[in-house]
């Protein structure tokens, strides 16, 4: 390689490398195994060494990978949070052995300490009057972000220390997200048509850069203590004896940590681990390996990016490889087409794998898997069989790219890509794949409050095919149902007075208005704002098939310039509406609506009060919000305000909440609308502060042990 070709590939692997600590860092979206990355670093760190003229100052190896997240404030550590150089292979573990003794004062001797690598976060904790005051995170290694509102959540992490602990403290140590509990979010979001993280480590990130702690504090997130930052810790003689005191203050520690009188027993240890790490609650990518008499660490010093006297030891990923027989569709509930892996059944860390998820269609593109490669096999936190690569070495020529259907492998229904998901979606409403799902929110409290119809008899009723449409609940035998038999786990248990209780609601169901029966039917994008938008504008419900409405919200999107007007009705929810009054299952409900003397009317709502305190303003929600936005709705209106679906000219205020996207907020800030956060909100509406929300029963954070 010559000097211009030095030069070129530098550049090539410095923007690649920015790229890829976005994407793992920030975004929390890898796109190629940590081994790939690893081995463009090591590339770039002996290029870097040959051609020192070529490096440049703000390269990713004289810095620690991880940027500030806009929307929180950020935080500058002193000192800075360092990382650990890697090693691969046992040999550089000596090597690393020979250079603490070339290294060390003369007659210095040490013990080595032996510690799990976890996969998560890092993170500073600094408490002063031995008070919790700040969480950092790493960001940047100089500047992380603050996240202690959501750190706070975080059940294992003590808020006060004791009275022996110093009364100005810093720690340092990673959060992670449990394994199980990796599995049960990754369930959960799922189910609900959403993306799913790739890794618990992803999963972390993801959650503690949310802008809700509300949120966060759903999310399993735990967090283990392994290091000093600034303050309180100079007087531990050992970094065993400073893990100690951690532990005796309230910290977690990690449950795994040996010492050793050489490399070569802490080698053994190394090798220990290493077979025991599927054991934890938390995942691990290797171990980590420091000198434990602390007076050595001033001797031996740091270099920019990393201390010298530890470090990490990256253990090889477990993978396996076999072969893709197919790829099968299966149809979710909320009519998310999810492709699944059938695989050549393998052995890998424990178990005999036969399918993973492939989560969706984009992930298949970009890795271009295709039906007869040969693959490895990984285990996502050790518990989701995940694809981790394609052997196209082995690839023949009969092996085509793979085509997504472009219809419902259920129903033979249409599917679509609705703006801003990754999923693929079938949109007939009728599609059996998706009638449990459809009837649980029919009958939801924002929806047609339908009591005593949960998950579990919308399960049984449609199993037992008492109900094959939502309709039918108009039509079911309800003194009949009252023996009919719910119990679990072979526990007999008869509906009884929750059958007569259910037909109650049912009958109320027909006196609701025009908005809640619109979003009770679950037309894609169709929530209970835009519902609220949409049945503004009509009468009845048999007003909605053909509405003219509707069809002048379509045509004035595909005007241009100044002939296309700002309306409040989305172009998407009015073609969805429009669509599914179009379809054959929309002709047949509104049909069987008509038999059963069906035709919900649009609620006429007093006007609003003109000296409310949001007396005309246009107000639009968006994001997770600690109430529902229906509720919210009602307390606008009430003081004066008008809620909107989408921003206009005409609006006031952006009320954002956690997760919203940036495309929202821009174009408000475009349009001079003001963008303000629930807080500001309640104020506006003279609300108390929000409350902290309770711990989802599946999400707990549990202590470490």
């Amino acid at each position: 390689m010559n000097a211009t070709d030095a030069r070129k590939r530098i550049e090539w692997l410095v923007a690649e490398i920015n790229r890829n600590d976005r994407l793992y860092y920030v975004e929390a979206k890898p796109v190629i195994p940590d081994a790939e990355y690893d081995r463009m670093y090591e590339e770039l760190i002996a290029l870097e060494r040959e051609y020192p003229e070529f490096k440049d100052p703000n390269s990713p190896t004289v810095r620690v990978s991880g940027a500030p997240i806009d929307g929180f404030e950020q935080v500058r550590h002193d000192p800075p949070m360092k990382s650990l150089d890697k090693c691969y292979e046992k040999g550089d573990l000596l090597q690393f052995d020979a250079f603490l003794r070339r290294e060390a004062p003369a007659g210095a001797n040490w013990h080595y300490v032996v510690e799990p690598k976890i996969d998560g976060v890092s993170m500073s904790l600094l408490y002063e009057d031995r008070k919790l005051v700040r969480a950092a995170t790493r960001g940047n290694g100089a500047v992380g972000d603050d996240v202690t509102q959501n750190v706070r959540t975080i059940r294992s992490i003590p808020k006060t220390l004791p009275a022996d602990a110093p009364p100005l403290l810093e720690v340092r140590g990673e959060v992670y997200m449990t394994r199980d509990g990796f599995a049960k979010l990754n369930a959960a979001l799922d189910e609900a048509g959403r993306d799913t993280f790739m890794n618990p480590r992803n999963a972390c990130a993801g959650s503690l850069k949310l802008l809700d702690p509300k949120i966060v504090a759903t999310r399993p997130l735990d967090m283990v203590v392994y290091n000093a930052g600034g303050s309180g810790c100079d007087g531990f003689a050992t970094h065993t004896g400073m893990i100690a005191a951690f532990a005796r203050w309230g910290f977690a520690v990690s449950p795994w940590l040996r010492t050793a009188d050489t490399i070569e027993e802490a080698i053994s240890y190394i090798d220990e681990l290493g077979a025991m790490r599927h054991g934890f609650r938390f995942e691990i990518d290797g171990a980590v390996l420091k000198v434990d008499e602390r007076a050595l660490y001033g001797e031996l010093g740091a270099t920019s990016h990393s201390p010298r006297w530890a470090r990490a030891y990256k253990y090889a990923p477990e993978r396996a490889e076999t072969v893709l027989k197919a790829i099968t569709v299966q149809v979710g509930r909320s009519g998310v087409l999810t492709p699944v892996a059938e695989l050549e059944p393998v052995e890998l860390a424990g178990s005999v794998i036969s399918r993973a998820t492939l989560h969706n269609a984009d992930q298949i593109a970009s890795q271009d898997i295709r039906v007869g490669d040969h693959v490895w096999l990984v285990k996502a936190g050790d518990v989701i069989p995940a694809i981790d690569g394609v052997l196209k070495e082995k690839r023949t020529a009969k092996i085509v790219p793979y085509v997504f259907p472009s219809s419902c492998p259920v129903c033979g229904g249409a599917v679509v890509r609705l703006d801003g998901e990754v999923a693929a979606r079938c949109v007939n409403p009728g599609c059996p794949a998706q009638l449990q799902r459809r009837l649980e929110h029919f009958a939801g409290r924002n929806a047609l409050d339908i009591t005593t119809l949960g998950g579990r008899i919308a399960d049984i009723l449609v199993e037992k095919g008492l109900v094959k449409d939502v309709l039918d609940l108009f039509s079911l035998d309800y003194v009949a149902l009252q023996s009919l038999d719910v119990g679990e786990d072979g526990a007999p248990r008869k509906f009884g007075r929750n059958a007569l209780n259910m037909r109650d609601a049912v009958a109320a169901a027909r006196r609701l208005p025009l908005d809640r029966w619109l979003f009770a039917i679950g037309i894609p994008g169709v929530g209970q704002t835009v519902a609220r938008d949409i049945a503004a504008e009509h009468e009845k419900f048999s007003d909605l098939l053909g509405s003219e409405v509707l069809k002048a919200v379509v045509a004035n999107d595909a005007r241009k310039g100044a002939e296309r007007r700002i309306l409040p009705i989305k172009v998407e929810a009015a073609k969805s509406v429009l669509a599914f009054f179009d379809s054959a299952y929309g002709a047949a409900f509104l049909e069987r609506m008509r038999e059963l003397g069906i035709d919900p009317r649009r609620e006429e709502r007093a006007p609003a009060p003109a000296d409310g305190p949001l007396s005309g303003a246009g107000c639009v929600l968006t994001g997770a919000l600690s109430l529902p936005r229906q509720e919210y709705a009602k307390l606008i209106e009430q003081a004066g305000g008008v809620v909107q679906s989408a921003v206009t000219s005409k609006t006031r205020y952006l009320i954002a909440g956690a997760n919203t996207g940036a495309t929202k907020t821009a174009k408000a800030k475009a349009l001079g609308t003001e963008v303000i956060d629930e807080t500001r909100l309640r104020q506006l509406l003279g609300l108390a502060e929000a409350p902290a929300p309770a711990v989802a029963k599946d999400y707990v954070q549990g202590s470490l042990f």
